[in-house]
C-alpha cells in the first residue's frame, strides 16, 4: 500500500490553484496555498505579512465566494492556510505533494522548479498542473531526486465538479510515486485518473479543441450560424448542452483560445494542425474583450431588454438570436430519442444540413482521434475516459464510433476520402464490428486484438450486479445484488414518488427482513428523487379528494417509519437533486451514503405545501440527536433553526453541507466519485449488517407548543408587512410552525412521532384545498419544474 498524501502545497492562487486547493481541503486535506508577493506594496507594507500574502489569500477569497460553489462547505476553507513564495517556500519541506500552479510560462516555471529542488524532502511529490509544456523541458538541470519524484496532474475547471485528472510520468518518474498519486487522485479526491502521454495539451484538451475547432471552421463552409451548430453539437450528438458556443462562453473565449494555440504552437508536424488556427473573428472579439460569460459578452449575450443576442461571425456584430431555423427544427425530432447512442446514430445519417453538419464533423473528429493513439494514450478506454470525465461527453469517440456503426461508417469514411490510421484497417480485415464487446473486452491497437478492459471493481456499474428482481410493481423494483443485501430502485419519471413507489417501500421492507440482512434505497437517472409525484396530487386536490390525499400522505409516512425501524439496516444512496420525499427516505434510513454531489432539502413550501412523508419531524428529530440525556435544551432555538430550513426551502448544495444542515448525520458517508456510490452505499450496508445491527426506538421530545407558534408566527409577519413575503406564504409557515411545536399543547407533555405525523397529514391536506396552493402545483407541472423553490 502506498503511504498517505497528508498535507498538500498549491502553488499559484490563481483559478486553478485556488480551486485545488479548495477541492483538496473538501477532501479533509490540509492545504499551503502560496503565490507571489505582490509586486506595488507600498513601503509601509512590505513587512505586512497580510499584505505580502495578498494575491494568496485573494485567491482563497474568491474561492469562498464562487458561484458554484468550490468549496463543499465553507468550513472547509480553514483548511487553507495562506502565504507568499518569497517566505513560505522553506514549509513545502513538510509536505508530501506540491502541486504548482502558476503562470504558463517555461522560464517561471523552471526558475521554481530550482527553489523547489534545494528546499523539498526526499519524497516530496512535485506535479505540475500544466496543460500544454511538456515534462523534459520543464526538468531541464533538476536533479536526479527531483526528476525521479515529478509528473504532470492536469486537474480540470472547475476542480470541484469535473472528475477528469489526467496523469502523465516523465520518463524518470518512479513507478511508486505515480501509483502514490493515483491512488491519492482515486480513493481521496473522487477523480477519473487518465494516464496520458507527454504530449501538448495531453488528452482532453487535444481532442476537445480538435473537436470544437473543426465545428467552429465547418459552420463556415456551411454558411451555418453559432445558434445552428449549437442546436446540433449538444444534446443531439451526446454532448453538454452548451455544445460548442456555448461552452467556449463558459470555459472562456481567451481560455479556450490559449488551448487551441498550444496545440497550434506546439504540434508542427500535426497532419490538422490547420484546424487549430484561430479565425480572425474571433481574434477580434479576444481584442474587443468579448470573453464569454466572466465578461457577459461572448459568443452570446444578454441584451438590454433581457433578449438575448448572438455574435454574428459574418458581420462581426450582435444581433437577435435566431429561433427556428432549419437546421433547428430538424434537431427537436431527436429529443424524443433517449438513448444517447441511438440519437447520434439518427442524428448522423439524416441528410438535413443538420445530419451533413454532424457527419462531417463527427467523422474527422473520430478520425483524427484515432490517428493519434497511441501518439496521446495507449487505450481507447483513456480516450474515452478523458472526453467523458473533461468534457462532459455521454459517449467518448471510439463509443460513438461503435454507436453509428464501426464498419458501415469506416466505408463512409473512406468514400469521403478520410484517412484511418493502418491499426483501423487491420481491425476491418479481420472482421471486428466495434472497438468494444459485450463481454467487457476492448480492441488494443498494439496487439492487434481484444483484451479485457482493466476495471477498478469498485466501479463496476449497479446494472452489473443486481442479480435478480425479488418484487415489481409499475413505480419501482427491488432487486438482489447478492451478499443479503436487497435495493430499491424507483422507476418513475426523475425518480419521483408515486403510489406504486409507495407500496413497494413496504413489500421492500417485509422482504428485506424476511429474506435478506440489509436494504439498499438505490436510484439510477439524472437523480435521486424530485420528490412526490404532483399529478396524482393535483388531481386529487382539484376533485376534493382530500381523505384519498390523507392515506396516500400516510402510507408514505408509514413506508418511511417502517424503514427506520426495520429489523435489518437501511441504507439510503442520494446523490443530485434529493428534494422533498426523496430528503424523507433519508431521513426514514438508518444511513445514508451520499454522493458528494446531492443537493437537498425539503422545498414542498415552492409548490404551497408542507412535507407530508414524516420530513418535519424527521429533521427536527435529528436536531435533537445530539443532545445528552438529562441536558436542559432549548427547544425552541432548535425548532426556530429546522423552521427556517424547512419554510425558507433551504437546500444543501453539498452532501457535506446536508450534514451541516443535519438533513444527514455527520458520520453518514460521502462518496467523492459517484461511479463507487453503490459499492461503498453497499458496503455500509454490509457493515451495519455485521456489526450487531439493533434497530432505534421511537422518541418522545417536549417542544415550544402555543409560545413557539405565536413567536414563530411573529417572525413570519415581519416579513410579510415588510414585503418579503405573501399572506399565502404566511399561511404555509404558520402549519409548519404548528407541526414543529407539537401543536398548541406541545409544551405539557413529550410529543410521540405519531402526534407529529398527524399534525403533518392535516396540515398538508388542508393546504391542498387552499385555491393558491392548486395554482402553485399546477405551475410546476406545466412548466415541468423539479419540485424546488
Amino acid at each position: 500500500m502506498a503511504r498517505p498524501i497528508r498535507r498538500v502545497a498549491v502553488l499559484g492562487a490563481g483559478v486553478m490553484g485556488a480551486g485545488i486547493a479548495a477541492h483538496l481541503a473538501s477532501a479533509s486535506v490540509p492545504v499551503l496555498l502560496l503565490d507571489i508577493v505582490p509586486p506595488d506594496l507600498k513601503e509601509n507594507e512590505k513587512g505586512d505579512r497580510a499584505a505580502r500574502n495578498r494575491f494568496a489569500a485573494g485567491g482563497l477569497d474568491k474561492a469562498v465566494k464562487n458561484k458554484p460553489a468550490l468549496f463543499m462547505h465553507p468550513s472547509r476553507a480553514q483548511l487553507v492556510s495562506v502565504g507568499n513564495f518569497d517566505d513560505d517556500l522553506q514549509k513545502l519541506a513538510d509536505c508530501d505533494l506540491v502541486i504548482e500552479a502558476i503562470v504558463e510560462r517555461l522560464d517561471v516555471k523552471r526558475a521554481l522548479f530550482e527553489k523547489l529542488d534545494n528546499i523539498v524532502s526526499a519524497d516530496t511529490i512535485v506535479a505540475s498542473n500544466t496543460s500544454g509544456l511538456r515534462i523534459k523541458d520543464m526538468l531541464e538541470g533538476r536533479s536526479k531526486r527531483f526528476r525521479e519524484h515529478f509528473m504532470v496532474m492536469h486537474f480540470f475547471n472547475p476542480v470541484r465538479y469535473m472528475k477528469l485528472l489526467e496523469l502523465v510520468v516523465g520518463p524518470e518518474t518512479l513507478a511508486s510515486v505515480s501509483n502514490r498519486v493515483k491512488l491519492f487522485g482515486e480513493n481521496s479526491l473522487g477523480k477519473g485518473i487518465v494516464y496520458g502521454k507527454d504530449t501538448t495539451n495531453f488528452v482532453g484538451n487535444r481532442i476537445g479543441a480538435f473537436s470544437m475547432m473543426a465545428a467552429i471552421h465547418q459552420m463556415i463552409e456551411d454558411k451555418l450560424s453559432p445558434e445552428d451548430v449549437d442546436a446540433i453539437a449538444g444534446s443531439p450528438m451526446g454532448r453538454p448542452k452548451s455544445a460548442a458556443f456555448g461552452t467556449a462562453d463558459l470555459v472562456g473565449l481567451d481560455t479556450f483560445v490559449h488551448v487551441a494555440n498550444n496545440c497550434y504552437t506546439g504540434l508542427p508536424d500535426d497532419e490538422e494542425r490547420d484546424v487549430f488556427k484561430i479565425p480572425a473573428y474571433i481574434t477580434g472579439m479576444l481584442e474587443k474583450k468579448l470573453l464569454g460569460n466572466k465578461t457577459k459578452a461572448g459568443f452570446y449575450r444578454k441584451a438590454k431588454d433581457g433578449s438575448r443576442e448572438t455574435y454574428d461571425p459574418y458581420t462581426g456584430e450582435y444581433r437577435a438570436q435566431s429561433k427556428g431555423s432549419d437546421v433547428q427544427k430538424a434537431t427537436k425530432g431527436l429529443r424524443g430519442i433517449e438513448e444517447t447512442a441511438e440519437r447520434v446514430k439518427t442524428l448522423v445519417n439524416d441528410q438535413s444540413a443538420a445530419g451533413q453538419f454532424a457527419w462531417k464533423t463527427v467523422a474527422r473528429t473520430l478520425a483524427y482521434t484515432a490517428r493519434r493513439i497511441p501518439e496521446i494514450a495507449d487505450t481507447l478506454w483513456a480516450v474515452d475516459d478523458a472526453m467523458k470525465w473533461g468534457y462532459n461527453w455521454e459517449l467518448g469517440p471510439f463509443e460513438t464510433w461503435d454507436a453509428i456503426g464501426f464498419q458501415s461508417s469506416c466505408a463512409r469514411m473512406k468514400a469521403d476520402g478520410r484517412q484511418l490510421p493502418q491499426w483501423i484497417e487491420v481491425m476491418l480485415s479481420k472482421g471486428a464490428e466495434s472497438f468494444y464487446t459485450a463481454d467487457g473486452k476492448v480492441w488494443d491497437p498494439a496487439t492487434g486484438g481484444y483484451v479485457l478492459r482493466e476495471v477498478d471493481p469498485r466501479t463496476r456499474p449497479f446494472s452489473s450486479q443486481r442479480t435478480k428482481v425479488l418484487e415489481e410493481n409499475e413505480g419501482a423494483t427491488l432487486w438482489d445484488t447478492g451478499d443479503g443485501v436487497f435495493a430499491l430502485t424507483f422507476k418513475t419519471k426523475s425518480n419521483s414518488i408515486d403510489q406504486h413507489a409507495i407500496d413497494m417501500i413496504h413489500l421492500a421492507v417485509d422482504r428485506s427482513e424476511s429474506d435478506g440482512r440489509a436494504m439498499l434505497v438505490f436510484n439510477e437517472g439524472e437523480n435521486f428523487c424530485v420528490g412526490a409525484n404532483l399529478f396524482a396530487v393535483v388531481a386529487a386536490a382539484m376533485q376534493g379528494q382530500f381523505e384519498d390525499i390523507k392515506s396516500m400522505a400516510r402510507k408514505l409516512q408509514a413506508g418511511c417509519q417502517k424503514m427506520k425501524y426495520a429489523r435489518v439496516p437501511v441504507v439510503a444512496a442520494p446523490y443530485g437533486f434529493t428534494f422533498g420525499g426523496g430528503l424523507e427516505l433519508c431521513l426514514g434510513a438508518n444511513n445514508v451514503q451520499a454522493a458528494a454531489e446531492t443537493y437537498a432539502g425539503l422545498v414542498e413550501v415552492g409548490v404551497g405545501l408542507v412535507p407530508a412523508g414524516g420530513g418535519t419531524m424527521g429533521l427536527l428529530w435529528r436536531a435533537f440527536e445530539g443532545v445528552p440525556e438529562g441536558a436542559t435544551v432549548d427547544s425552541y432555538a432548535l425548532v426556530t433553526q429546522v423552521f427556517k430550513n424547512i419554510a425558507l426551502a433551504k437546500v444543501a448544495t453539498s452532501a457535506m453541507e446536508a450534514q451541516e444542515l443535519g438533513y444527514f448525520r455527520k458520520n453518514d458517508g460521502v462518496s467523492f466519485d459517484r461511479a463507487r456510490h453503490f459499492h461503498e452505499a453497499k458496503k455500509r450496508a454490509i457493515g451495519l449488517a455485521e456489526s450487531g445491527w439493533v434497530a432505534p426506538a421511537p422518541k418522545a421530545y417536549k417542544l415550544p407548543g402555543a409560545s413557539g407558534i405565536a413567536t414563530l408566527g411573529m417572525m413570519v409577519r415581519t416579513l410579510v408587512q415588510s414585503g418579503m413575503a405573501s399572506e399565502h406564504d404566511a399561511l404555509i409557515a404558520g402549519k409548519v410552525a404548528n407541526i414543529l411545536c407539537g401543536g398548541m399543547g406541545g409544551h405539557v407533555e413529550p410529543v410521540s412521532e405519531d402526534k407529529m405525523l398527524e399534525l403533518e397529514v392535516e396540515a398538508f391536506a388542508s393546504l391542498c384545498g387552499e385555491e393558491k396552493s392548486q395554482q402553485r402545483m399546477q405551475y410546476m407541472l406545466t412548466e415541468n419544474k423539479p419540485l424546488r423553490n
